[in-house]
Parts: C-alpha cells; sequence; structure tokens
C-alpha cells in the first residue's frame, strides 16, 4: 500500500510538471505566460492602486530598511495592472499558483488558508502548509503597504517549482489580509517579484538569487517575450538561464544597472517624431517594470505627448494662469541666457535650493494657499521646458505662448486615463527613446492601448503622468507597451539590462 500510495505520488508530481514546464532541448527553462485583455474594470482597479505616491515596505510593525536613509530606494507605484501572469507549483506535490512575474517587487506571496477574513482570499487559490511535506515553518510576520490597501501575513519555506526546477527551501510570504480591491478583481493569486534583494520585505531572497545558489541555471539572466498581438493565444514567455533566439530580431543593447533594488538604469531623451522633449536631454533615469502595463513619466513630457497625439486630458488652472501671467517673462529670462533651473526662482514662484527649484516654503495660514504654491512652481518648471524647446525651433512668441498654454490643456488627469480618437491611430507620430545613445521607437500601434468596455472599443494613451522629484528624478517606468515592443534580458550575473527588437 506504502509503495502505491508512493507511486501516486510520483505520477501527481510528473503530471504538475508537465502542466507548466514548456518543453525544450536547448537547455531553457521556459514559463508560458498567458494574457488577459485589458478591460475597464482592470484599469479602473489600476487607478486605484496608482493613487498612491510612496510604496511603504514595514516589518514587524515598523519600517523595513531598505538602505542608508528612507529616501534610498525610489518609491515605486506599484499598479498591478499587468495582463501577463503565468503558473507555479508551492509545496510537496506542487500546489499551484497563477502568479505575476514582477521586476519591480522582490517577494514571492500567495493567499494562505489561513486567510479568513479577507474576500480576496476566497477568491483565489489558498496554500495549505498541512498539505506539503517540505513545508518549513518561519512565522516572521510582515506587512507590505499600498496607497490603496495592504497585504499581511507571514513568512514560511517551501520548495517552488517553477517551470521543470524545484526552488528548495524559498522564503515567501502566506498572506491574511488583503485589503486592496485590485487584490479582489485580479486574476492573480499572488505575485513572484524578479527585483533585487534591496527591496525585499524581510530579507527573503528573489527567486532568481535562490536558483544561482543552488545552481540550477546555466546562466544567470531570465528574458521576457510579450506577445502583444491582441488576437493571439499566447501571451509570451518568460525564460530562464538564457534567451531564445525566435524572440528577438538583431541584437541586445545593453546597459549596467545603475542603482540596485529595481532594474533601473540612466536612459537619455524621448524624442516625439525626432524631436526632444527637452526634460530628459540631461538624463534620466528609468525602471523595467513588468508589474506595470503602461508607461510612466514626468508630467512635463507626458503633457508633450498628449498634445502631439490629441490625447484629452484635465484643464490646469494655474498652468495656464503662470503662463498667461509669467510666460513673456520667462521667454525673456531663457533669452537672456538665464539659467532654466532658476528661472522660476527669479520670477518668485520657487525657491533654488543650489541644484534645482523647489516650491517657496513662506508658511500659510491656509493649507490650501500652500499646496497652491507647490502647483504654481510645478507649473511654472514645466512651463520653462516648454518654452525652451520652442525656443529651440526659432518659434516666435506667439507660437510659442500659445504652444505651451496648449500644453496645459493636455495634461494628464491624476486620477484617470488620457484618451485618443482610435480613427487617429494611423496618424499620430512615432515616440522614441533615448537608451545608449540609440533610439528605441513605439509606433502609435504600440503605444496606444485598446480597451474593452460593454462591447466597444476605448483608446487610451500608454502614456501617463509619474513625478520624482530630484535627486532621484525624474524617473520613467517602462512596463509592459515597452516590454512588448522590446524582448528584454535581465542579467543578474553581469547586473545589466538589455533590449532587442521583439520577433
Amino acid at each position: 500500500m506504502g509503495q502505491k500510495h508512493l507511486l501516486l505520488l510520483t505520477c501527481f508530481w510528473v503530471l504538475s510538471c508537465a502542466l507548466l514546464l514548456h518543453a525544450s532541448s536547448d537547455g531553457l527553462l521556459r514559463i508560458n505566460l498567458n494574457k488577459k485583455r485589458l478591460d475597464k474594470g482592470a484599469l479602473t482597479a489600476a487607478k486605484l492602486a496608482r493613487h498612491e505616491t510612496r510604496l511603504r515596505r514595514r516589518f514587524d510593525g515598523s519600517r523595513q530598511s531598505l538602505g542608508d536613509s528612507s529616501d534610498d530606494i525610489v518609491p515605486l507605484d506599484n499598479y498591478l495592472d499587468t495582463q501577463y501572469f503565468g503558473e507555479i507549483g508551492i509545496g510537496t506535490p506542487p500546489q499551484n499558483f497563477t502568479v505575476i512575474f514582477d521586476t519591480g517587487s522582490s517577494n514571492l506571496w500567495i493567499p494562505s488558508s489561513k486567510c479568513y477574513f479577507s474576500i480576496a482570499c476566497y477568491l483565489h487559490h489558498r496554500y495549505r502548509s498541512v498539505k506539503s511535506k517540505t513545508y518549513k515553518k518561519n512565522g516572521e510576520t510582515c506587512t507590505i503597504t499600498y496607497g490603496s490597501g495592504q497585504i499581511a501575513g507571514f513568512f514560511s519555506e517551501d520548495n517552488v517549482l517553477v517551470g521543470s526546477l524545484i526552488v528548495k527551501n524559498q522564503k515567501f510570504i502566506e498572506t491574511t489580509r488583503e485589503t486592496s480591491p485590485t487584490f479582489i478583481i485580479g486574476k492573480f493569486d499572488g505575485i513572484l517579484g524578479l527585483g533585487f534583494p534591496e527591496i525585499s520585505v524581510g530579507g527573503a531572497p528573489p527567486i532568481w538569487q535562490s536558483m544561482k545558489e543552488q545552481n540550477l541555471v546555466e546562466k544567470d539572466v531570465f528574458s521576457f517575450w510579450l506577445n502583444r498581438d491582441p488576437d493571439a493565444s499566447a501571451g509570451g514567455e518568460l525564460v530562464f538561464g538564457g534567451v531564445d533566439s525566435k524572440h528577438y530580431k538583431g541584437s541586445h543593447t545593453y546597459v549596467p544597472v545603475t542603482r540596485k533594488g529595481y532594474w533601473q538604469f540612466d536612459m537619455g531623451d524621448l524624442l516625439i517624431d525626432g524631436h526632444s522633449t527637452g526634460y530628459c536631454a540631461g538624463g534620466c533615469a528609468a525602471i523595467v517594470d513588468s508589474g506595470t502595463s503602461l508607461l510612466a513619466g514626468p508630467t512635463t513630457i507626458i503633457a508633450q505627448v498628449n498634445h502631439a497625439i490629441g490625447a484629452e486630458g484635465i484643464i490646469s488652472t494655474e498652468c495656464k494662469e503662470v503662463v498667461r501671467e509669467y510666460g513673456e517673462m520667462i521667454l525673456e529670462l531663457l533669452i537672456a541666457q538665464t539659467s532654466p533651473q532658476k528661472v522660476c526662482t527669479q520670477i518668485g514662484l520657487c525657491v533654488f535650493d543650489g541644484t534645482h527649484s523647489v516650491s517657496n516654503p513662506i508658511e500659510s495660514v491656509v493649507e490650501k494657499q500652500k499646496l497652491g504654491s507647490d502647483l504654481f512652481c510645478t507649473a511654472c518648471e514645466m512651463a520653462v521646458v516648454w518654452i525652451q524647446n520652442q525656443l529651440r525651433e526659432n518659434k516666435t512668441k506667439e507660437l510659442i505662448l500659445n504652444y505651451a498654454n496648449q500644453l496645459c490643456e493636455r495634461l494628464p488627469s491624476p486620477n484617470g486615463e488620457s484618451t485618443v480618437d482610435c480613427h487617429q491611430i494611423s496618424k499620430m507620430p512615432n515616440l522614441a527613446f533615448t537608451i545608449a545613445d540609440k533610439t528605441f521607437t513605439l509606433t502609435p500601434e504600440q503605444y496606444i492601448v485598446k480597451l474593452e468596455q460593454a462591447g466597444q472599443t476605448m483608446c487610451i494613451s500608454g502614456f501617463m503622468a509619474f513625478d520624482i522629484p530630484p535627486p532621484r528624478g525624474p524617473l520613467w517606468i517602462l512596463g509592459d507597451v515597452f516590454m512588448g515592443a522590446y524582448h528584454t534580458v535581465f542579467d543578474f550575473g553581469e547586473n545589466k539590462i538589455g533590449f532587442a527588437k521583439s520577433a
């Protein structure tokens, strides 16, 4: 009887492996990615999560140390609106879970059978430690807080089946509370983080680090191929241990990781039909994040993108007032070769701290007035960039100020998407990111996202606003819109990132 049970257990394990593994004769470990078409409901959930201005990570009730100071790690917004997910198994025999493979975080977490009071847990698969022969108790509690909710739970250790590989004694989180609406309506059970250990809550090693330490992969890399064809059944592949030459064209352009934590690197300007947007001409930081569907960048640039593609945002009263009252003065100061970083200080809307402008710190009796001064400073800084770009084009004063006023009307809404006319996509310009002195172009068909709502197609810009102040910013987040166009290699052996055109 014991041998029979052992045989049944072995068969069950082999069957589970077969379900999760994409057969390969080239030594690469392939994870099939499923794709869920974005809809209005998914975008609404993303908007709820997007309200956060700082991703706070806590451990045992206190702030988790992420470096030398609280500002050591960029407070990256975690939108959790990805449409790509895959399967892993946890325990022996493996219990299967659908997870997002997220390069913007580093922890593995899934719902626990001990999660009794969260609706999200009852709507997804839950891990049952009593059913695993390789479970090891840890018990340390943890909390990860997002702007729209949080997850809480405790650490455990067990074997994790990723494709055909068994990662032994992986430390992960069993969640006992999930309060974000995103987790309730999400099609995933949990998240498998592929970021660096520096942002891992509780010091849990990311799965790729465990693979490396246990000598499970031939090369210390993993790569994403995301299939952006809306009619294709395959969502893409995540490959551990190397790259699949069928997934890309030409060769990869590599850039070094400049700051561990997220997969961060230095990029240059964003070009609209070959023309500079100015703000990142001197360089910006960028993060590649497979857990974000869209592209997020500085509002100053997003407004220019919206203007170029005809996206409808919100009208900013403060922005238009700055252009009306101070536009000519900004223009004159720039013509007089005043440093752009000091223009808003000379006008009196900002204070220059030696490296960049900050809002005027004059105390106000009414907090709303203080908020207003922040908005005027921000609007002034954006106007300086816009006017400076137009000066380079040798435009007249009237055209320059009219252009800046138009951009004010194209500022993206902080709480919603910027819509475009689906019938005008073919007339929109190409946009290009400058990386390692090479341009990586996105066509309108690649950066416009189509959503389904009540049987109707709605088109939105693939760009959203995301502002991080200096010295950590300005910052771009390159999500699935970019990764779908460019096959991406994450090399944790040499700490570099590679991009090539997707096949």
